[in-house]
């Protein structure tokens, strides 16, 4: 694009999912209670996990991770896209839009990494059942979880400042409901090669590297409880393919949006598919991950009749 004519972009308008103003009130229900629903859901794994002596273990503790950041991630597009379904002004400041950007990959990638840290603790429970109290301490834990922030936070830091180098003038038109790293690359009037370099190399690392991991650590999985009986492999197996369902749908949403060439990007399916990582499944991670355990479901119950004969 000719960076020659046209102004310093100061803003952005976001287009949203739909131009169809009639529209916009369905979207804004639908997504007003999927957001509720996700919010509720992640601060009760928080509330039950912190609360109940019986869940003090690191599957848990990473489950509570989880929820923690699957909280900020369904925070940092859905309150502003509610917004913007409801309003005349569909505009975010410049700095903000990067702001927004910066936070989005920083929970987006910390969500994936703790996803597959958790798949390490099922192999470990699994396939290593004796040395799992101590292989997955509470201080390895730990350090594994502020490793997936340190990373996270360094990988949003390099794609934010690479967004920053580049010019953006005259079209400040961003189709999406958010600001997200294809729609910006369109929209720059710079030589992006470096940012489409950064996202094919260093993206396959830090993204396809965990999702290989945890397709290869589910296989583990998978051959080890051949061996249970057939009550303990239906039992693994209905906890295995939800996980994997919830695995493969946001990876594959993510590796369809970020791994193409920004030339072939279509706004269409970009929005699609980033509704499926950023809404859908930080919603459904508390309820596929954790209200289907038979623990975490004594401890709902016990907290639930603990707070009405209480009063």
């Amino acid at each position: 694009m000719n960076c020659e004519n046209g102004t310093d972009i100061v803003e952005f308008v976001l287009l949203g999912l739909s131009s169809q103003p009639e529209q916009q009130p369905l979207f804004f229900l639908i997504f007003l209670l999927m957001y509720v629903v996700g919010l509720l859901g992640n601060i009760m794994m928080i509330v039950l996990i912190t609360l109940d002596a019986r869940l003090q273990t690191p599957m848990y503790f990473l489950l509570r991770s989880l929820s923690v950041v699957d909280m900020g991630f369904i925070s940092v597009t859905v309150p502003q896209m509610l917004a913007h379904l409801v309003s005349s002004s569909k505009t975010i400041p410049f700095y903000s839009c990067m702001a927004q950007f910066f936070f989005f990959y920083v929970f987006g990638v910390t969500d994936l990494l703790v996803v597959s840290v958790m798949a390490l603790d099922r192999y470990v429970a699994i396939c290593n059942p004796l040395h799992y109290a101590t292989v997955m301490n509470q201080k390895f834990c730990r350090h594994l979880v502020a490793g997936c922030w340190i990373i996270s936070t360094l990988h949003s830091m390099l794609h934010a400042g690479l967004l920053l180098r580049l010019t953006y003038r005259g079209n400040n038109h961003l189709a999406h409901y958010f600001c997200d790293h294809q729609p910006l690359l369109q929209l720059s009037c710079s030589d992006i090669s470096i940012n489409e370099a950064a996202i094919f190399f260093e993206g396959v690392i830090v993204i396809l590297g965990p999702f290989i991991f945890v397709i290869l650590t589910y296989a583990r999985i998978v051959a080890a409880v051949m061996n249970f009986s057939s009550s303990g492999r239906r039992k693994a197996f209905s906890t295995c393919g939800s996980h994997l369902t919830i695995v493969v749908l946001f990876y594959g949403a993510i590796i369809g949006v970020y791994f193409l060439p920004t030339s072939n990007y279509s706004s269409q399916r970009g929005s699609i598919f980033a509704v499926m990582y950023t809404v859908i499944t930080p919603m459904s991670n508390p309820y596929i991950y954790s209200l289907r355990n038979k623990d975490v479901k004594e401890a709902l119950r016990y907290l639930v009749s603990k707070t009405v004969f209480s009063h």
